[in-house]
């Protein structure tokens, strides 16, 4: 590790197969944690290279649980986290509304890390239940549409990372990763990403795959379809830039779109949007969110996914799966 930090410090880049070395070899205990805070330290002071991202990504599929849903055309709706904005956890919310709307999603998550709380924190609260047993994750789907990954239950090779990321409390290349690892593998994805240029690297990875996807950064600065200012969304079949205005909404202030400070509020916040008391602003952004997802799995334009999205919302079936999830945990 000594010799491969020197060679980080000095500026270069590591190979694939260095990279998914790495995590290996931390999956297996063979760094202290002062060398793996340095390494992880080396990614914030500067810019990930494709080859790295690559190798780091391979490792960890390489080293997870996987989850045999391969009966279900699932999406996951998941951004990298990371961009310090403490919005409501509008991935989330867009994924039960996106499993109202009928589309199968197995939703990746974990614990916020950057943020006052991540999609995991929020689903704790609300009674989720955390499992990597498949037949429980499939009765989940087959009941409400849904079921929950909880990362640290499919990824336990990382178990000596986890509490270093916390005591850091900023955001590390585990961030870049955690979309592009869901252990479910699922054909259809809608990414968020937490600046340009890892929007670009996102889009060169995901072309070497099968996927249909859209991976989206808003250029104020978001992981996701903020309706704050104009996004762009990379697919499988376009580049696109759009504003609020395409989807036939107004842009709102930044404010409109504030979580909370604490998981209690966030999950208040949470209840209250998935139960139709929404502001216009909250909604439209769920909308916004779930609809692109929605036309990714279905091959429909966003503006007919966000039709879909806001009737999801407005006829309780969103709600609907949620409760289902719920009930379903406390069995």
């Amino acid at each position: 590790m000594k010799q491969l930090l020197n060679r980080l410090i000095n500026q270069e880049s590591i190979s694939s197969e260095e990279a998914r070395n790495v995590l290996v070899n931390i999956s297996e205990g063979k760094y202290n944690q002062s060398q793996i805070a340095s390494f992880l330290t080396v990614y914030m002071m500067r810019s990930i290279t494709l080859e790295e991202l690559r190798g780091f990504r391979d490792a960890l599929l390489e080293l997870c649980i996987p989850v045999d849903l391969k009966g279900y055309n699932t999406i996951d709706l998941c951004g990298t986290g990371g961009d310090g904005k403490d919005t409501f956890n509008i991935s989330t919310l867009s994924s039960f509304v996106t499993a109202g709307a009928g589309i199968h999603v197995t939703k990746h998550g974990n614990y916020g890390v950057s943020s006052a709380c991540g999609s995991s924190n929020v689903m704790e609260h609300l009674g989720i239940k955390f499992t990597n047993d498949t037949d429980f994750l499939k009765r989940s789907i087959d009941i409400a549409g849904i079921c929950v990954l909880h990362a640290p239950l499919f990824h336990p090779a990382m178990k000596n990372v986890a509490p270093i990321r916390k005591a850091l409390g900023v955001k590390t290349f585990f961030n870049m990763l955690g979309p592009m690892v869901n252990p479910a593998f699922p054909k259809n994805q809608m990414v968020g990403v937490f600046n340009l240029e890892l929007l670009r690297l996102y889009g060169y990875l995901y072309q070497e795959t099968d996927k249909n996807y859209a991976i989206v950064h808003a250029l104020d600065g978001y992981d996701e379809i903020s309706l704050t200012g104009k996004t762009k969304v990379i697919s499988n079949t376009s580049e696109t830039l759009f504003e609020p205005q395409d989807l036939g909404v107004n842009q709102i202030e930044q404010s409109a779109i504030f979580g909370g400070n604490t998981v209690k509020q966030a999950a208040n916040l949470f209840t209250k949007i998935i139960s139709g008391n929404g502001t216009e602003a909250q909604n439209n952004v769920v909308y916004a969110n779930a609809g692109l997802a929605i036309a990714t799995a279905k091959n429909i334009s966003h503006k007919e996914g966000f039709k879909l999205a806001k009737a999801s919302l407005i006829s309780g079936k969103a709600k609907e799966s949620l409760d289902k999830l719920i009930e379903l945990s406390k069995k």
